[in-house]
């Protein structure tokens, strides 16, 4: 892709053009005192007007904004963007928009929003905003950003609370402001002020290699209306905004709740299990007015109350999504059996409707980009689709976090400073996938070294003649921790865990004998070559040669279900008998006894030895995505049920992985 070198400048209004970018980047046991930011849920408004003198036989806008935008042109959206990166590496759009302009004057209007938390969607809270762009017609740069462009607060939006973990602000939509139809080609915007460049101009542009979003309109399957409250069904999860046009009188308050699922006495829960509280409100103005919010939610009911006589129509979800294309097709010998295709629509529809502009965890509680678990979720994403363009922006945004530690975030192109330790060691399976089915030896090669030196930063920090220990980094293992099954190391957050243990040391050996596989595909020389002495000492440190099986600490001596299952996943047997002890325990303890982190390696494990059986029985089984189903999931949920864990989220895409074991694809190729 071919860069583009802007002539536009850096433009935002007043409040932010000379403030200094602050320090949000740190170690996560490394405490960094950051006050409220006082410019927070920033709603800022650009326009250009600008005469074609004839019609341009091609167009195209190359733009970006911090934290993210919405275009219009002549008075229709034209796209939302950019996907999350660090400002070092920040992503900007090229977008066609030919069939937009017209022979004549034109409007350009651009809706831009500062959120100023920290919290694992953006690179935010630093005090970085603003719009630039330029518009290139028939090859001309025919319009830039600069101080020509007017700017206004958008004063419709003020939050009412914060949802999830700092995820998002809850509005308030006032119809009565006078920005609402900013975006229209005859707006009135003669007091707006001219836009300011700004002083602190610190960005690296790069094209941004992923698609942009597509949307959906989508009609409530049902609609119930009794006395002032309506309740609207969309008849599944999704993920955007609620659209509606109402005419009431000026002042009249609809209060908006929107839920996952429906509470005991008929209303919409919308304080979700996940710790998301979609409560929000629209104020009407007394004439016809139009809903437009702004931030997405992850809903399938609503409800909105009326506080007076005001009538409501043109009632729709406007679903967001990544491009999706379904290219595989069920496996032949899953079809027919009624819960196995009901399990394959549930994982496939939580892929086409789960990944926005990055792999997210969930899209209610986090919105989090997470290394880990998006490794697996962007290989099924990939098998599915045939289209590996997550897959690389996974790498490439995992590989972008060196610069914050050389062992890499947890969560990528955000201010939210966690490191997991297991997370780092899963990317160099995702890159043998990955290069296994794409053949792409040159992305190989590139990253390669990158992977190197985040090994090296476990090997100089963490090891001591083949262990790891003392980790700095939260070890996750299992989770939920209801689901470890008593695993004994303490590995708790937020602190050195000190002992040693085996589920670390696993990972720790598979990427590296994952990465010589990499060096030797890219004819590079073996990163470590006492690959088998790493092996050695972890198996003389763990292996309990009396129960033949691994124990969960070098002091604490307890075995577990979860303490063997990762050895096993990653090909770490002694000898014969572990194997056959662990397939007894996981018989024994049943397939939901995993969860979120051992379920799909395990699964990888029985596709790698032709084990089509025990896939079926864990994909089958009662109470994994079976349960789901009986909860009435239209999407796959957090562990495998609605009660599993204090804060479950209803959507949560590292569940769908499923779809990839079921697809009827040649998967053992790809992990060999």
């Amino acid at each position: 892709m071919t860069k583009h070198i802007f002539k536009g400048k850096w433009i935002s209004d007043g409040r932010f053009a000379s403030r200094e970018p602050r320090q949000v980047f740190h170690r996560q046991l490394e405490k960094l005192d950051l006050p409220q930011d006082e410019l927070a849920n920033s709603h800022i408004l650009f326009r250009k007007r600008f005469v074609l003198e004839q019609a341009a036989g091609s167009a195209k806008v190359f733009i970006t904004a911090d934290d993210c935008y919405k275009l219009y042109i002549n008075g229709r959206l034209v796209a939302c963007g950019p996907a999350p990166a660090y400002h070092n590496c920040y992503n900007y759009n090229e977008i066609d928009v030919s069939s937009y302009l017209r022979e004549g004057e034109n409007v350009i209007a651009v809706h831009t929003y500062y959120q100023g938390l920290i919290n694992r969607v953006w690179q935010s809270g630093d005090y970085r905003h603003g719009l630039i762009l330029d518009l290139e017609a028939d090859g001309e740069v025919i319009l830039a950003s600069d101080e020509s462009f007017i700017c206004h607060r958008h004063t419709a939006y003020t939050a009412i609370g914060k949802s999830g973990y700092d995820t998002q602000f809850m509005e308030r939509y006032d119809s009565r402001a006078a920005e609402c139809d900013f975006y229209k080609a005859d707006f009135d915007d003669s007091d707006w002020e001219n836009a300011c460049e700004r002083v602190f101009d610190d960005y690296t542009l790069v094209p941004q290699r992923s698609k942009m979003l597509v949307f959906e309109e989508i009609k409530p399957v049902s609609m119930r209306v009794t006395g002032n409250k309506m309740l609207l069904d969309f008849g599944d999860m999704y993920v955007g905004t609620l659209s509606a046009k109402a005419i009431g009188e000026s002042g009249e308050r609809l209060t908006i709740k929107m839920g996952q699922e429906m509470s005991g006495d008929g209303s919409v829960r919308y304080n979700l299990r996940c710790n998301c509280n979609y409560l929000e409100e629209w104020v009407l103005s007394g004439g016809e007015d139009l809903l437009d919010q702004f931030d997405y939610k992850a809903f399938r009911y609503v409800e909105i109350e009326r506080d007076g006589t005001a009538t409501l129509s043109d009632i729709r979800l406007i679903a967001r999504h990544y491009p999706f294309n379904l290219k595989a097709e069920l496996k032949a010998e899953y079809i027919g059996d009624e819960y196995a295709e009901k399990i394959w629509e549930l994982c496939v529809r939580s892929q086409k409707y789960g990944i926005q502009e990055t792999i997210q965890d969930c899209p209610d509680r986090e919105k989090g980009f997470y290394l880990g678990d998006g490794c697996y979720d962007a290989f099924t994403n990939y098998i599915l689709t045939d289209d590996d363009s997550m897959v690389r922006k996974l790498i490439d945004d995992a590989f972008a976090s060196s610069f914050i530690c050389e062992g890499l975030m947890t969560c990528m192109s955000c201010s939210f400073m966690q490191e997991i330790a297991e997370y780092p060691l899963i990317l160099p399976d995702l890159m043998l996938w990955h290069y296994r089915k794409s053949g792409d030896r040159e992305y190989l090669c590139e990253n390669v070294k990158k992977m190197e030196r985040v090994l090296d930063f476990y090997r100089e920090n963490y090891e001591r003649d083949g262990i790891v220990n003392n980790l700095d980094r939260w070890c996750v293992v299992e989770w939920p921790k209801n689901y470890q099954d008593g695993y004994a190391a303490d590995v708790a957050e937020g602190k050195v865990s000190r002992e040693a243990h085996i589920a670390i040391n696993a990972y720790y050996y598979r990427a590296i004998s994952v990465t010589n596989k990499l060096c030797a595909l890219a004819d590079l020389p073996a990163y470590r070559d006492d690959e088998r002495a790493v092996y050695n000492a972890i198996v003389e440190l763990f292996y309990d040669r009396e129960a033949h099986l691994f124990v969960d600490g070098e002091e604490h001596r307890h075995i577990s279900l979860i303490g063997n299952a990762f050895p096993y996943a990653f090909d770490m047997a002694p000898d014969s008998e572990f194997e056959a002890n662990f397939r007894k325990m996981l018989s024994d303890k049943g397939e939901d006894a995993t969860s979120f982190f051992t379920t799909f390696p395990l699964l990888l494990k029985f596709t790698r030895e032709g084990d089509a059986e025990q896939i079926r029985r864990y994909i089958l089984h009662e109470g994994t995505w079976r349960r789901m189903l009986r909860e009435g999931a239209t999407s796959t949920f957090e562990g495998w049920g609605k009660d599993c864990k204090w804060n479950t989220s209803l959507f949560h895409l590292t569940m769908s992985s499923a779809a990839m074991f079921m697809a009827d694809v040649e998967l053992k190729r790809y992990l060999e």
